[in-house]
Formats: C-alpha cells, structure tokens, sequence
C-alpha cells in the first residue's frame, strides 16, 4: 500500500446496490429474531406439511388414549388437507374474553375451526417451587392465589394434606365453618362465571348483576377473615378465627337473597332465543371423551356423568347433608350453564344445613404444636409471646411421608400432592388443577364448529390462569 493512502478500518464505504443488499440483510435478520422472541417452539400449531400423523390427530381432537388402549374416532384425522386451504390464527393471550392470558392458536378453513392447541404459561408464578421455601404456616398464603375465584378451596386442600400427614383431627365446628365458607365461594365463583359468560355472549345485564349478588359473599368474608379474596382463612389446623356475630342473619339474607335472584336469571337468559342459539348444541362433548381425558367438574358432569366428590369420595361433613349432583344431557354449553346455575341453588341448600348444624366450640385444634396461644395472652405471658414467635419464624414440623387429597372445587378435582422429609417446609408440592387438566378439552369442543363460537366455548370451560399456570 502506498504510504500516501490512508485507510480508515471503521469506515467502509459502499456503493447503492451493496447499501440496499446489507439493508436486506439486517431486515431478515430482524424478522428472524423477532420470530425466534416470539415462538412457544415445539408447543405452537404448526403447518400441516410439517406435522406428523399421530400429533394432527392429537390436535384434532380424533385421538384420545384410554386406559385400555382403546382409540376414539380414528377415521376422523383429516391429514391430506393442503395448507394453501386453511389459515392459522392467533387468539389472545391479550383477547379480553379467553379469561386471563390464554393464547389459542386456530387453525380455520373459512370460519369453520379444524385444529385449536391452547398455548400456556404467559403467568407462570411458580408456586410450587415456592412451596418448598415456604413452612406450612405460611403455605395458605402462597396456594390461595392459585385459582383466585376460588382462593378458599386452594387453602382446604392444602391444609386437608399437611392435616393427613400431621395426624391431627378437626374440631367438629371447624369442620363445619370450612364447609360454610367453601359452599360461599363456591356461589361466588359460579357467580362470577355467570357474569363473564353473559358478558361473552353480549348480555351486559347479567355481569351488573350477578356481580351485585358475589358483593353479598365477599361482604361477608371480609367481616369474617378481613379481606375480600385471598383470605388466608383456612390453616392447618383449623381456621383463623371463629364466625363473626349476627353471621347466621348474614348468611340467611344472602341465601334468602341469592336463590330468588338465580330465578330472575332464569328469565334473563334461559329462554332467550339468541342466547340458545349461541349455547345448545355448542361445544358438544362426549361421555367417553371426557373421561379420556381425565376432565371433571361441570364440564364432565355435562356429559351425564354424576363424578362429584362431595358425594363419591366424601370429605369434611358432606357425607351429613343433602344436596343433587347435577348432570346434563348432551354435553353442550348449554347443559354447562344449567349445571352451574343449579348448583348455585344446591350450594344455597348446603349452607341452609350447615346453619342448623353448626356445633359449639373450638374453630381450631387446641395443639401448642400447631396452633398459635390466643392473641389475648401474648400480653400477659412470655411463654405465649415464644411460642408465638417460634411458631410464625419456624414453623411446625411435619412427620415424613407423602399424601394426596383432593376437594371438588367450581371447576372440578383440586388436588395437593404433598411430600415432607420431617422438617417444617415441604420437600415437594404438586398440585392437580383442574382448570389446567380441563384445557385439554378445547380442541374437542371448537373441532368443526364457527370461529364465532369460540369465545362462547372458552368460557364454558371456566378456565382460571392463575391455576393453570401456577
């Protein structure tokens, strides 16, 4: 090189056609990058010509596994359906109506749906891996935000498993003070659920309303825990506190009130010709297919199938009252609506006794192992202030050994795999949600339907994010 020539090594220079390819270049780049940030992998809906035989099936909804090995519906894979035919379409995770950040990607031929695979996890919160650096004292907290329509149920089964593997029995009021609380919520839930599910279906009316009945419910458990939702009342051991005074007139005017205004929903929606159209025959879903599945609450009990284990595998006192399991026909949306609109009249049932039967004294387990002293005496004793203390920093230990309990919560199974190793935190925590099991069934109930349905579909399965994603 010439010593007169001086070359600067970050500056290159370069003439309009290469500054239009290096422009290409980085465009590409981006784009793929972009798509790399935002790809779920091996979990998104792909093209057909890149799917194999078995997943379509899958996808589809044609083939379901059952305990014998048996096959459903094999003749209705459809394979050979050239990609240039069909679309696939996001839904959500931002869509107002998949109740929470649920993502389904459609595969559609016009507007009719052929494939439908949920994609998860935009709320991972990683609350059983939590569990294990949480005690048990502190394990309420951390389960009842789980399914936040329902936070009572979360903390009874966790408490039921560290229950079984402590060893302990409940007081009889206790006992009776969870059932009242959980029926509550279970009237809450179903209610909410009301709300959303006439909002879906453009009935504003029946979210005004049925929120002004769930007011009723979260009213009284705030006199009775102190908060509305994520109450932290159900321990290990008992509840936090006994029922509030003048709480058997709260409950009657809320049953009173909650029963007459279900016969008013009645006529909003039941016979509503428009809102018939968009439920019956909407959503079909076997017998058969909901038990491949492992699908349980209203969904399954749609199907004919009476499964409830309030009554098949009874827990607290539920083996002491009355109530119907309610089943459907046809497995449609329609069956799911009538479902949880008769089982807020049945759970009005339930606290009816629990309010006859509810017995005198302790709420909780009197076992200085498990059970803080009194507020009252911390004051008056420094043993009580220790033991208070010891109990609220470490913690109460629990024996070794592995439980599995499960409640019927609104949406079905809620179960607690629980196993310690003898210290005052669980070595490990599953927990069965029955809203993340239940998803399954979404490529079923939109397989051949409308584009227009799917909304309505979504939200008689009654998923909860929290749950599902935990």
């Amino acid at each position: 090189m010439n010593d007169d020539t001086s070359v600067n090594n970050d500056t290159v220079l370069l003439d309009s056609d290469s500054e239009a390819v290096v422009d290409n270049i980085i465009k590409a780049n981006q784009a793929a990058w972009s798509t790399r940030e935002t790809s779920e992998g091996s979990q998104e809906l792909r093209r057909r010509d890149v799917t194999q035989a078995e997943e379509l099936g899958r996808e589809s909804g044609a083939v379901l596994r059952l305990s014998d090995g048996v096959v459903l519906d094999p003749t209705q894979i459809d394979i050979d359906r050239p990609d240039d035919e069909t679309m696939i379409l996001n839904m959500g995770p931002q869509h107002p109506s998949t109740h929470g950040v649920l993502r389904l990607m459609l595969e559609l031929e016009g507007e009719t749906v052929l494939r439908t695979k949920p994609i998860i996890g935009y709320l991972h919160t990683g609350m059983e891996k939590q569990a294990e650096a949480l005690t048990y004292v502190q394990g309420s907290t951390n389960v009842t935000r789980m399914d936040y329509m329902s936070p009572l149920f979360n903390e009874l089964v966790f408490s039921l498993a560290a229950e079984s593997l402590l060893g302990i029995e409940m007081p009889e009021r206790a006992t009776w003070i969870r059932m009242l609380m959980c029926e509550l919520n279970r009237m809450a839930s179903h209610l909410v659920w009301m709300a959303t599910n006439g909002m879906d279906m453009g009935s504003s009316s029946m979210m005004i309303y049925a929120f002004r009945e769930r007011e009723m419910v979260l009213s009284f458990f705030e006199k009775t825990t102190g908060l509305r939702m994520n109450t932290n009342y159900i321990r290990p051991g008992g509840v936090a506190a006994d029922l509030p005074d003048g709480w058997e007139d709260d409950i009657a005017v809320i049953c009173d009130t909650i029963l007459e205004r279900t016969y008013e929903y009645d006529d909003l929606l039941t016979g509503q010709p428009i809102f018939r159209e968009r439920q019956e025959g909407v959503g079909n879903l076997t017998a058969e297919e909901a038990l491949a599945l492992s699908i349980t609450g209203p969904l399954l009990r749609s199907t004919g199938v009476p499964w409830d284990l309030r009554r098949a595998m009874p827990y607290l006192n539920y083996d002491q009252v009355d109530f119907d399991v309610i089943v459907g026909t046809y497995g449609d949306n329609f069956d799911r609506y009538a479902i949880r609109l008769n089982e807020i009249r049945e759970s009005i049932r339930i606290v009816r006794q629990i309010l006859e039967k509810m017995p005198k004294g302790d709420y909780r387990v009197q076992d200085p192992k498990v059970t803080p002293p009194p507020r009252s005496r911390i004051d008056e004793s420094m043993e009580s202030l220790i033991h208070h203390f010891k109990l609220f920093t470490e913690g109460f230990k629990v024996p070794e050994g592995e439980t599995y309990v499960a409640v019927e919560s609104p949406r079905g199974e809620l179960g607690v795999y629980l196993v310690s190793d003898g210290s005052s935190k669980p070595f490990r925590m599953h927990v069965r949600g029955p809203s993340f099991v239940n998803l399954q069934a979404l490529p079923l109930l939109l397989r051949g339907g409308m584009m227009s349905d799917a909304v309505a579909v979504i939200s008689s399965v009654d998923p909860v994010m929290g749950e599902v994603d935990r």
